[in-house]
């Protein structure tokens, strides 16, 4: 079983949401390796929702940014491997809805994950556009 939680993304160990990145593959398109990037991600987050195993062990995290009354922009959804497929993630979508439930919830599927969303009750959108940062490389 696990536990799912509001906190303020820049208060979490970067070394362990780093790690869990990786057990999800997400790091695969996130700056993990750059830790100072890395943690301005979590803290720049203005609704961080985490999942903890009954040891305290991070398994899951939905990293979003939201004005609470339109739109919330759910940026990273994030499950260990080993734990996908339990219902972690559709709890830390239904938490992220809950803290700001007048919001619509938009976000950007990873490729391998384009499947699963609809199955949660998102809706496909054909006129989402991203334009990447001049610095950006993930």
């Amino acid at each position: 079983m696990w536990k799912c939680e509001q906190v303020v993304g820049g208060e979490l160990d970067v070394a362990e949401a780093a790690a869990l990145y990786r057990a999800s593959t997400l790091a695969e398109r996130r700056p993990v390796e750059d830790t100072q990037r890395f943690a301005r991600m979590l803290a720049g987050a203005n609704l961080v929702i985490v999942a903890r195993d009954e040891e305290g062990h991070l398994i899951g995290i939905s990293r979003a940014i939201t004005d609470g009354v339109y739109s919330t922009y759910l940026s990273d959804l994030a499950v260990d491997a080993a734990y996908q497929g339990r219902g972690v993630g559709r709890d830390l979508i239904r938490a992220t809805r809950e803290a700001a439930p007048e919001a619509k919830l938009i976000l950007l599927a990873a490729p391998a994950a384009v499947d699963y969303y609809p199955h949660v009750g998102f809706t496909a959108h054909d006129s989402a556009w991203t334009m990447p940062g001049p610095a950006a490389s993930a």
